[in-house]
């Protein structure tokens, strides 16, 4: 059951002389008045009432007054608590007639409730951990934050150096025209020795060639000569002839190979090995900062995930208020951060956060609604009737938005106490 005030009673706090008010059950009760006619001394005398000595005033006692102060509240489950005498004593009187005292009162009054400001002038830290508390999700959110965190600097990391490796790729010269390997010397002038033999066997097949046919010519004039030797000579001439078209077959398709080209690479041997490092250095740069890209967007998805491991775990929370949500550590709403919330949502935020941490408390007290606009004080009033919660507020104002008016610590339009005495006030008939 959600309790909230029915009645209260107030006579000799601080500003207050005597003040008697009925706070409408669902929505806003705004206390209106000029400055320093008692208003805020109504929410300080509620605060001390139900939440203890620690709400206690430092001057509670109305200035110049001989009576101790008095505080009579009704509240809506029947328990009627009072503070009166000269130690301003706690009395707690259920239905029945039992008496109980402050441990009683805890039980539906929410610390928070009574001092709201504490709520919203503490950090976004401090916020989004009071709705965490609420919820009871915040170790395994802490969890999943450490781990986004921890993602999110390795991959920052990775990012980084996959840029510098592109970085260092790109301003890499590039030889298209070179080999893909070093070039060896060793192994130019071994080509180049092979090609010499080769070519040297092709000289002495030609000079074989020129021995032949000298030897040719010779058998010819020996035959002209010895026609007696014919017969040998020419079986002799036959086996040359044999041979020498043999040769000539040989040497006709013979081509010397050039080295000019292999010289020339020997020549130019450290030119071209320094372009070929080049191309292998600037492949090899490219192919980092692929690997590095690769691991950064691997990173981003598995960032990702976290991310919406941490969506889905507030999405199964049970939220004081829908949209309530923590990002990074702060409290946001709308998906707004609580500094670009409006003033009508930061109060929206903090009652359901208040209501939440005490269900059983249905009202909560708000001081200084005067930075509200009218359109804003309406929304806020609507939807603390939509919510069935009760909020008692003051307002620097004399306008209609006020539900009562205080004047030099009186209800303005309410009958008075008859004068003061040692006694306690005597009110006149037809009030409470």
């Amino acid at each position: 059951m959600t309790i909230k005030i029915n009645k209260l009673e107030i006579e000799n706090v601080k500003r207050v002389k005597a003040v008697k008010i009925e706070p409408t059950a669902n929505g806003l009760t705004i206390v209106g008045g000029k400055n320093n006619q008692g208003k805020t001394s109504v929410l300080d005398s509620i605060a001390w009432a139900l939440g203890g000595n620690s709400f206690k005033p430092s001057e509670a006692t109305r200035e110049g007054s001989v009576i101790p102060p008095n505080i009579h509240i009704v509240m809506s489950n029947g328990l009627v608590v009072e503070r009166k005498g000269k130690n301003s004593d706690l009395k707690v009187i259920d239905p029945s007639g039992q008496k109980g005292g402050q441990q009683l009162l805890n039980e539906f009054v929410e610390q928070l409730a009574l001092d709201l400001p504490k709520f919203m002038n503490s950090n976004n830290k401090e916020k989004a951990n009071t709705l965490l508390q609420i919820i009871g999700v915040g170790e395994q959110l802490y969890e999943l934050e450490q781990k986004e965190k921890e993602v999110y600097n390795r991959r920052h990391t990775i990012g980084q150096i996959a840029d510098q490796k592109k970085k260092f790729a790109k301003e890499q010269p590039y030889y298209p025209d070179a080999p893909k390997e070093p070039i060896s010397a060793s192994d130019l002038i071994k080509q180049q020795q092979d090609i010499l033999a080769r070519n040297g066997e092709n000289q002495r097949k030609r000079e074989n060639l020129r021995s032949l046919e000298m030897q040719a010519i010779e058998v010819e004039k020996q035959i002209d000569d010895l026609k007696a030797k014919l017969f040998d000579l020419g079986k002799k001439q036959q086996a040359i002839e044999s041979d020498l078209e043999i040769a000539r077959k040989s040497a006709l398709d013979l081509q010397d190979e050039s080295t000019e080209e292999l010289e020339r690479n020997i020549a130019n041997i450290e030119e071209i090995n320094v372009r070929v490092r080049a191309n292998l250095d600037k492949d090899k740069a490219e192919t980092d900062a692929q690997d590095y890209t690769d691991q950064y967007d691997t990173l981003t998805v598995e960032l990702e995930k976290v991310r919406q491991a941490k969506i889905d775990l507030l999405k199964g929370a049970d939220l004081p208020l829908p949209g309530l949500s923590v990002v990074e550590g702060e409290l946001t709403y709308q998906g707004h951060k609580w500094d670009n919330m409006s003033g009508s949502d930061q109060l929206k935020v903090s009652v359901a956060i208040v209501r939440k941490l005490n269900p059983k408390c249905g009202f909560v007290l708000l001081d200084k609604l005067e930075q509200m606009d009218l359109d804003t004080l309406s929304e806020f009033g609507q939807w603390l009737e939509q919510e069935g919660l009760q909020a008692i507020a003051t307002r620097v104002s004399t306008g209609p938005e006020c539900s009562i008016l205080i004047q030099d610590g009186y209800v303005v339009g309410a009958e008075q106490p008859m004068q003061e005495t040692q006694e306690a006030p005597k009110w006149k008939a037809g009030e409470f």
